[in-house]
């Protein structure tokens, strides 16, 4: 007896996208935002939620959300779309678009849940490797499209882990190709300064996905929302879990909307620390970091191991993301930009881990 054989052998084939649990004093693993939200806006919003009752759900259309959403954004309310995290729109999109064969074209080495959704829905990846130096390469991007003819192209920018961006001009070079869909996961875009919405009006085949866990500071709130047509948006809708977005949710993405003018200037914080946190890491011996226009640096361990570098910096108490077991980026890792202190503490740690394994060679 095999229960098993009922599961999908394409699901059974890969690993579960997972992290593992560990915990440091500085934690700049996962690209959060240093800053938490104001004491006053969290009071507020558990105002909110104490005033009303637990024991009916959410609304079902958060109508005002998605009205202030589109404001926010500069788009139409019919055409957004709120989640549970930008990931479950991903998810919902994937679903209304990925069947047995269907081919989804995703730059890489990218964010790999794009490549496991795809796989689990049964569809085709057809990966456009990244340049030399991690940078997307428009021409060749296009040129795969064309051939390809995929149902969709998934283009992180900026991306996760490498931090390079793909210029809006490219982007809509790439819509002009045919009529497969764009999908921009704009996850990172405040850090960039520039985004593709404006797009959205010329190029039916567009969908952007954004959230708030990284400038907005919520990522305990799983706060998401996708930008795309009105016909696109129903038909994602379709995929949507009902009240797939907590009444808690919505009134702290609401409070967060209210405060976007003082949380940009958080963001111009990081931008500037993570420009400082670049300079600084280029000067360190056996470390390249690549450029980035999110808040973290992808570096390169030119004469270190860069899982022993992991672990030591992690015994002093500082947990960055060893992303080593990606295709070519076996000699690297990535570190969210952090406070200040948190980016010192860093620095000092990777600068110890390095001067340690570099004893150790010689030692031997």
């Amino acid at each position: 007896m095999n229960p098993l054989r009922h599961v999908k052998p394409a699901v059974r084939q890969i690993a579960a996208y997972t992290l593992a649990a560990r915990r440091a004093p500085v934690k700049v693993n996962q690209n959060e935002n240093p800053y938490d939200l104001p004491e006053a806006v969290k009071k507020r919003v558990l105002d909110a939620a104490l005033s009303r009752p637990w024991s009916r759900y959410p609304d079902f259309d958060p109508r005002e959300l998605l009205e202030r959403l589109a404001a926010f954004a500069g788009w139409r309310a019919d055409g957004v779309l709120a989640g549970n995290g930008s990931n479950e729109l991903i998810e919902a999109l994937l679903l209304v678009t990925v069947g047995p064969g269907t081919r989804v074209l995703v730059p890489e080495p990218t964010f790999t849940l794009y490549a496991l959704l795809t796989r689990v829905l049964g569809g085709e990846l057809v990966p456009a490797p990244l340049g030399p130096e991690l940078e997307y390469r428009p021409a060749e991007l296009r040129a795969m499209r064309e051939a390809v003819a995929p149902a969709l192209t998934i283009v992180c920018s900026p991306n996760n882990p490498t931090g390079a961006f793909l210029e809006p001009e490219d982007v809509a070079s790439l819509c002009a190709v045919n009529d497969g869909l764009v999908v921009v996961d704009e996850a990172y875009h405040e850090f960039a300064g520039r985004s593709v919405v404006p797009l959205l009006a010329d190029h039916p085949n567009l969908v952007v996905l954004r959230t708030f866990s990284k400038a907005m500071g919520m990522a305990g709130l799983r706060v998401g929302y996708l930008l795309a047509s009105t016909e696109i948006v129903r038909e994602v809708n379709k995929a949507r879990l009902p009240y797939n977005l907590n009444f808690f949710s919505q009134a702290a993405a609401l409070a967060a909307l209210d405060e976007a003018e003082a949380l940009r200037g958080r963001v111009e914080t990081i931008v500037s620390d993570r420009d400082e946190l670049f300079r600084r890491l280029a000067h360190v011996p056996g470390v390249r970091p690549y450029p980035s226009r999110a808040n973290f640096i992808l570096f390169e361990l030119t004469d270190a191991d860069p899982k022993v570098v992991f672990e030591s910096i992690y015994a002093r108490g500082v947990l960055v993301r060893d992303v080593s077991a990606t295709p070519r980026l076996s000699r690297c890792l990535r570190v969210s930009v952090g406070s200040e202190e948190e980016n010192e503490a860093f620095l000092t740690a990777l600068r110890h881990a390095l001067e340690e394994q570099k004893f150790r060679r010689a030692a031997r």
